[in-house]
């Protein structure tokens, strides 16, 4: 498998190409205030994702992956901090928010299938 094959990898990068028109919209204030750290955090998920692919030990993988939780829900949080300060648009928001849920699931269930297959894996070898 490819990392352009990895659900999780795909949504992640689905979640950023549907921000980054929103940042870019923005005014300067608004960037500097909130959008940099909204963008990067989104921006994050994906990169974490794909640098716990390239990584051979379950425990690499995963430390990364916890980063790409932890991008995760501090996206979310400037999500929604963004749309009550009615910089991100509802419609945008309404196609935002479960797909950031969904990732999040989607993400728990990648994580716990990394460590059911090193479970498998020392298995195999004893």
């Amino acid at each position: 498998m490819e990392l352009k094959d990895l659900e999780v990898y795909k949504l992640a990068r689905e979640i950023s190409r549907e921000a980054w028109p929103v940042y870019k919209e923005m005014d300067w204030k608004e960037k500097k205030l909130m959008g940099d750290q909204w963008i990067r955090s989104i921006d994050s998920i994906g990169s974490n994702v794909a640098e716990g692919f390239g990584r051979f030990h379950y425990l690499d993988k995963n430390k990364f992956n916890y980063n790409a939780r932890g991008s995760l829900t501090e996206a979310i949080h400037w999500t929604e901090i963004l749309h009550e300060r009615e910089l991100l648009p509802l419609e945008k928001y309404s196609s935002l928010e479960p797909k950031l849920k969904n990732m999040h699931l989607k993400l728990n269930n990648y994580i716990n299938s990394t460590k059911e297959r090193a479970k498998n894996s020392k298995k195999e070898s004893n």
